[in-house]
């Protein structure tokens, strides 16, 4: 769900697109400046006057333009993260505890490691489990498995 906002613009920003503008008007004033002028001394006071202020323009406009979109960025976060607090539950869940599996039939899978029972979600369905065979389970090549937790015990 997206919250209607009004989009404003940041005064950095604003800033930072004037600054833009000016700096490109200035270097554009030098170059026709310096370019009207055939000895180099004459076309100094062009760069020093516009194109140099023009530049350093340019420059500041980047680094407002940046700090606008960083401020910004931040506001969407806050907002975010004031969504996700509001969307907590009030009271906390219980987890729940009762058992995966229940079935006192135990099955492995061929070259596993692991023993479970009938209905645990890891062997449910598949076709090549097969029965828990006694003697791998007492020799302890296979372990309980830590999902459906079968009975030792059982066979």
């Amino acid at each position: 769900m997206r919250t209607a906002r009004l989009r404003t613009v940041h005064p950095a920003q604003r800033a930072g697109w004037a600054a833009l503008a000016a700096g490109a008007v200035l270097c554009v004033l030098g170059w026709y400046g310096v370019s009207g002028e055939r000895f180099a001394e004459r076309q100094l006071p062009y760069l020093a006057s516009c194109t140099v202020p023009g530049a350093a323009l340019i420059v500041a406009a980047a680094v407002l333009l940046t700090h606008g979109r960083d401020t910004i960025a931040a506001a969407r976060v806050e907002e975010l993260y004031g969504l996700l607090v509001a969307a907590e539950p009030e009271t906390p869940q219980e987890p729940a505890t009762a058992p995966l599996a229940i079935s006192g039939d135990l099955l492995m899978v061929p070259g596993g490691t692991l023993w479970h029972r009938a209905d645990c979600p890891l062997v449910a369905g598949k076709v090549e489990a097969v029965p828990v065979d006694a003697k791998l389970v007492a020799s302890g090549e296979l372990g309980a498995c830590p999902i459906c937790e079968p009975a030792e015990e059982t066979d």
